[in-house]
């Protein structure tokens, strides 16, 4: 089941890879390890952007698919991460229950 938010979080990035890819970040008060990076894209069209005109994001924001464990024997869940350069935000866009 694929749940939809539209949430600010906040994310530690990987320096070590390079990528700029998240490995760990802060939801509602509980920390999440990323485990493994499924796949990103980049989004640069203005489909997010809200009925008044005002998009909320620059032109272009990178989207990071990461399978994502909470706790010592929490399970994983999948969450797709949107990073806006322009503002520096990360936003949690989507979670996959599994």
């Amino acid at each position: 089941m694929m749940l939809q938010y539209d949430e600010a979080v906040q994310v530690h990035r990987a320096p070590v890879d390079g990528t700029g890819a998240p490995d760990q970040f802060l939801w509602r008060g509980r920390l999440w390890r990323v485990c493994a990076v499924r796949k990103h894209w980049v989004e640069s069209a203005a489909w997010w952007q809200s009925e008044n005109g005002d998009p909320g994001w620059g032109p272009d924001r990178t989207v990071y698919r990461v399978d994502a464990g909470s706790g010592r024997h929490g399970r994983q869940e999948t969450f797709d991460l949107a990073f806006d350069p322009a503002s520096e935000r990360w936003q949690l866009e989507r979670v996959t229950e599994r």
